[in-house]
């Protein structure tokens, strides 16, 4: 898949790993990036900065209605990441109602797999066309602590080889981005080393270009992995202690 002149569509483009993903595409030599947005003003900046290679669109892949807008408008997208995430910060026994997790896997399965359904059409008039789904360490193990979200990860990421099997036939390659400690809002409770947004980016674009199936991305999405690999019962008993409130901490 060749990022030059392709046409991308990045939800959630408006800050952290998703402007990041605006930034490598343009840098990568992009025709134009649809940067979904909650609120189009939140993208204005990238717009001053880039000109009419970036067009934002209001985008809230938690409503249908607004993923079929966008599907009706940005009929030339050739690349979709997505990247929207939501975390709610409430644990599955505590949290007053399910309202919560809801949301999350609104936000982190329902939503991406609407945008897959309603962009599949438009991606198969290329002759090759991709779609990475931005999802977490905490998608191939379960973190207590981080209630909804880390179910609605593992849903994201059986959907997403799901979907790469239905879409093999029009040459959409489908890419899992597993992604551990970064340097974003939602990452806020998480110390020690943690890498910038844009090497989130840059392995993903990596990826999109190798048609990888998935890719850790960064130190903690490795450390997790090859420690889920040596001793999965210990890697849950650790990851437990974010029940009591301490702060997950990276390896590194």
């Amino acid at each position: 898949m060749d990022i030059k002149d392709s046409v991308a569509l990045v939800t959630g483009g408006n800050r952290g790993i998703g402007e990041a993903f605006v930034r490598a595409f343009i840098e990568a030599g992009a025709a134009k990036v649809y940067v979904g947005s909650r609120k189009v003003e939140n993208a204005q900046h990238l717009v001053d900065e880039f000109g009419d290679k970036v067009v934002p669109v209001e985008l809230d892949v938690s409503k249908p209605e607004q993923i079929e807008a966008a599907a009706a408008r940005c009929q030339d997208v050739s690349i979709l990441v997505n990247n929207a995430g939501q975390f709610s910060m409430q644990t599955l026994m505590k949290a007053p109602d399910l309202s919560f997790a809801r949301a999350e896997m609104e936000t982190n399965y329902f939503g991406p797999l609407s945008m897959c359904r309603a962009f599949a059409p438009i991606l198969a008039k290329h002759p090759k066309s991709a779609i990475a789904n931005v999802l977490s360490a905490g998608g191939i193990v379960a973190v207590p602590g981080m209630g909804g979200y880390s179910p609605s990860k593992f849903a994201g990421r059986a959907m997403t080889t799901c979907v790469r099997a239905e879409l093999a036939p029009q040459n959409t390659s489908v890419t899992a981005l597993v992604v551990g400690s970064v340097d974003t809002r939602m990452a806020s409770h998480v110390e020690g080393y943690k890498e910038p947004p844009s090497a989130i980016a840059k392995a993903g674009l990596d990826a999109i270009r190798k048609g990888a199936s998935e890719v850790d991305t960064d130190f903690m999405a490795i450390d997790v992995r090859a420690q889920l690999a040596r001793d999965p019962k210990a890697l849950e008993m650790a990851m437990r202690r974010s029940l009591a409130g301490e702060r997950v901490t990276t390896g590194r």
